[in-house]
């Protein structure tokens, strides 16, 4: 029974790397070759259904082709929610190691920031930074960078911690070497497969965050493409053209599924130890 539930597990695998590259290839090659640009407007061809001609997916209020809309949006997302997952590793991986290393002083301290930001509801987080910072892409960026900065910075503690006390960190130790090199020879390489998976999830969440950040109009500006302002836009629209919201929705939601999956299957992986290749 196992065995097939491996199966089955591994094939939804499958479906969602399929998913994450479906979207990475339209984000990069539909703004490339697609005639419309996502702006563009044509009011006689306003709320065309899918399937319409020159408009796959139709169009909006506005006439604007919605899957070139969608395909922007992709790389809207990918550029806000990745930047934010970036800058929360560079400022939680350098304060995890620090926390690891250094128990007497930097510790404490760190350990008391981070307890303090993660008891705080991250988006009221968020939305409080961008109410300092205004609004855009950006700022929503920084935000998500601070707000999932704590969360980097706990979980590479406790592995720097764990880490620290291997035979080989302690013979590197005794043999005098220095603790930048230290970290860069046996503390960085057993971090890093656990800063990965802590990103792949992060990036789901993150982009989730975007889209619910732009519907509430603190994300980018209209008539930017993204998925949240394109969700807002067609409100006011689902008696006359519902796959307006559909079809961001749907799409957004294949991706934070795909994301989450895959993280979820690294996670296994770097748990287990090695690939599961009893079936193969």
């Amino acid at each position: 029974m196992s065995r097939y539930r491996r199966r089955g597990d591994r094939g939804i695998l499958y479906i969602a790397v399929a998913i994450l590259i479906a979207a990475a290839l339209s984000a990069l090659l539909v703004p490339v070759f697609s005639p419309y640009t996502p702006t563009e407007q044509n009011l006689e061809l306003r709320f065309a259904p899918p399937g319409s001609e020159g408009h796959l997916l139709g169009t909006d209020e506005f006439g604007r082709d919605v899957a070139t809309r969608l395909a922007w949006g992709a790389w809207a997302a990918a550029q806000t929610a990745g930047g934010g997952v970036l800058l929360a590793a560079l400022i939680g991986v350098p304060l995890g190691v620090a926390a690891g290393l250094e128990r007497r002083v930097l510790d404490p301290v760190i350990a008391l920031v981070v307890d303090a930001a993660l008891s705080f509801p991250g988006v009221l987080l968020a939305v409080a930074i961008i109410a300092v910072l205004g609004s855009g892409a950006v700022q929503v960026s920084i935000a998500l960078g601070i707000m999932f900065a704590p969360l980097f910075a706990r979980t590479v503690r406790a592995e720097t911690l764990s880490v620290s006390q291997e035979g080989y960190v302690e013979i590197s130790r005794g043999l005098g070497t220095r603790t930048l090199r230290r970290i860069c020879m046996h503390i960085v390489p057993n971090v890093l497969p656990n800063v990965l998976v802590i990103a792949t999830s992060s990036f789901a969440i993150c982009i989730t965050i975007e889209a619910a950040l732009s519907f509430l109009g603190l994300g980018s500006a209209p008539p930017q493409p993204t998925w949240g302002l394109m969700l807002r836009d067609a409100r006011n629209y689902l008696s006359v053209a519902p796959h307006l919201a559909i079809l961001p929705g749907v799409v957004l939601g294949l991706c934070v599924f795909a994301l989450n999956t895959v993280g979820d299957a690294l996670s296994e992986y770097l748990d287990s130890g090695h690939p599961d290749t009893s079936n193969t």
